[in-house]
């Protein structure tokens, strides 16, 4: 919890390409993640078990659902964000009856961008000035993996 609570408190995490978000107390922290119904979060560790970042999943339909990352810029280049977004995407098409799994980026956010693509999301075109960020109005590009694009686990593994 006390993780989670200060890495949304951290605006250095989310980095420039993400708005600022609202501060939270432990206790909405606490309602936030035991909250299910819509959205789930998963911590980020290295293998030493040191929290390094956050996964979420949210707004589930019957064809898609949207999935968000964020990691300690001191973790960055090291592989945890695109070992994380597989593991979210074989978790999603393993367990919910999706068609598609989707994710926004800042275009000048290139390092998210080459994550995505390396899992084998897709670019889906842009959106012009749909987020404000950081007292500015930014574009976001929009990438989706489908179902049958994705084939196989390449890290989880499917038991009866």
């Amino acid at each position: 919890m006390d993780f989670f609570v200060g890495f949304w408190n951290n605006l250095d995490y989310y980095g420039e390409y993400e708005p600022i978000m609202e501060q939270m107390t432990r206790a909405e922290a606490e309602k936030r993640l035991t909250d299910v119904s819509n959205k789930a979060y998963f911590i980020i560790q290295r293998k030493d078990g040191t929290n390094i970042g956050l996964t979420v999943y949210f707004g589930q339909s019957s064809e898609s659902i949207t999935i968000g990352y964020a990691i300690e810029p001191s973790e960055h280049g090291k592989g945890y964000g695109t070992e994380a977004l597989q593991l979210m995407v074989d978790y999603l098409f393993l367990t919910k009856e999706v068609h598609r799994v989707q994710a926004d980026t800042d275009p000048e956010n290139k390092v998210s961008q080459h994550i995505l693509e390396k899992v084998g999301f897709k670019n889906e075109g842009v959106s012009r000035k749909s987020s404000f960020v950081r007292g500015q109005w930014r574009d976001e590009y929009h990438y989706c993996i489908l179902r049958e694009e994705w084939k196989e686990t390449r890290i989880l593994t499917k038991t009866a």
